[in-house]
């Protein structure tokens, strides 16, 4: 017995999802899936298609951000240790310096943000309760 075509079409877009996020290209992922390039354009045209693999991408994303966030420690130690060294070439420790630098600057500037964002909400997080509170004029 053949497998109902809804769930054929579940499986190719759940299928072409990943090949997307392995392949460089469409053409490269339907073929990995199977498919036509015709037919993994059309699945890709789909409001659901683009729903689930905007999710999928913000995964695969927040899965890399958290390696990078695991290695942070060792490429700042790695970072000062260059910038400090004396036998280390004078552009390599500039430049050493100067990411420090960067990252030091960008870093306060998020905290800054962060901050004011909580500000803002806590803001409209008090309007809305007070707007709640206020009993109706008859």
């Amino acid at each position: 017995m053949s497998e109902p075509l809804i769930m054929r079409k579940n499986r190719q877009r759940e299928q072409l999802i990943l090949a997307l996020l392995q392949q460089p290209g469409i053409e490269k992922a339907a073929a990995a899936v199977g498919i036509s390039p015709v037919t993994a354009w059309r699945i890709t045209k789909t409001e659901q298609f683009k729903e689930e693999y905007r999710q999928a991408r913000r995964e695969a994303f927040s899965q890399a951000l958290g390696r990078l966030q695991q290695a942070a420690s060792a490429a700042t130690s790695t970072l000062l240790k260059i910038m400090v060294d004396a036998a280390a070439s004078t552009a390599s420790r500039v430049r050493a310096a100067n990411c420090v630098l960067d990252h030091a600057a960008n870093a306060l500037e998020i905290e800054d943000l962060q901050v004011r964002l909580a500000k803002l909400e806590q803001v409209e997080k008090d309007k809305a309760a007070e707007s709640r509170e206020e009993p109706e004029c008859l």
